[in-house]
């Protein structure tokens, strides 16, 4: 067997006429990946099986050894809600728009948890993996999805979670309860937008485990999850947009509480903001992949 060339990403065809081979040995041409970056879809559905694997085996490290268990998925958002309470809801007074603070609080936690876990994860996935990635070719998006997949148990037994503090404080769903599929899909794309970018750039230059938790400790603070948008002056609002994360904390509290401050620039704006580093950050990590290795 003859290889003419290797690049990862695509279609495979046999000729005997480029090169002198005989006819019965084939010559494998491995084409270059198109030249507009895509999710190549299909790619990774022929490749469905290693990503469960690597996102089982993310959940079983986490737990593994620990006396606690899956407990640590609930602990962190509840210990910060207590803190962020009595802080902002206690101490400085902060208007919740009438829902009780440790819910209003909460209910923001669940998104904002999934995000970071999975931003901190998935940029780190590629150095992690590096046995990996240098010995055998799949599409490398599957490392950082498959990081991103396995925070899904926290989030649901946090979800469940607020179910109870919800039951606990008489506070109803709604029909917008409906949309929460919407938010939680772009919390996860959020999270793989920043962090594919993250990840390529962390092969690079290896600052990026220490910048992320700076960037991670900023970013909290600029999306509304211990205030509401209610305190955000009008006409800043449209910028404070900008801000994915703050569209799919207050389209959380929409969904789950019915509040009021879930208005259009969060509908259009922030959308908009995570498509563009979405394709920026999947452009970038394709045009990295072919040195992935080598960097490694």
């Amino acid at each position: 067997m003859f290889i003419k060339s290797v690049k990862p990403g695509a279609q495979i065809a046999t000729d005997h006429a480029l090169n002198n081979e005989l006819p019965g040995d084939p010559l494998i041409l491995i084409a270059p990946p198109r030249a507009w970056p895509s999710l190549e879809l299909a790619e990774l559905w022929r490749y469905r099986e290693l990503l469960m694997i690597l996102a089982w085996r993310d959940i079983k490290v986490r737990y593994k050894q620990t006396v606690l268990g899956a407990a640590w998925a609930v602990l962190q958002p509840v210990m910060t809600m207590v803190v962020f309470s009595f802080i902002f809801g206690t101490v400085a007074k902060l208007p919740s728009e009438g829902i009780p603070y440790p819910i209003f609080t909460f209910t923001a936690l669940l998104p904002w948890q999934l995000f970071a876990r999975a931003l901190n994860e998935s940029s780190n996935s590629l150095i992690y993996n590096q046995q990996l990635v240098t010995k055998v070719y799949f599409p490398r998006l599957i490392i950082p999805i498959g990081t991103i997949l396995s925070g899904l148990i926290d989030f649901a037994i946090a979800l469940f979670v607020l179910g109870i503090l919800m039951l606990f404080y008489r506070v109803p769903l709604t029909w917008n309860v409906l949309y929460l599929p919407a938010f939680i899909f772009l919390a996860i794309l959020t999270a793989l937008a920043v962090g594919i970018w993250l990840s390529a750039i962390n092969v690079e230059y290896r600052d990026v485990r220490y910048t992320l938790p700076f960037l991670t400790q900023f970013w909290m603070l600029a999306t509304p999850i211990a205030y509401s948008s209610a305190i955000i002056p009008r006409e800043w609002l449209w910028l404070y947009s900008l801000n994915p994360m703050a569209g799919v904390v207050e389209g959380f509290r929409w969904a789950l509480l019915g509040t009021s401050y879930f208005s259009a620039p969060y509908f259009i704006i922030s959308p908009v903001v995570m498509a563009g580093l979405f394709a920026g950050g999947l452009a970038y990590f394709r045009k990295m992949e072919d040195v992935f290795a080598d960097r490694l």
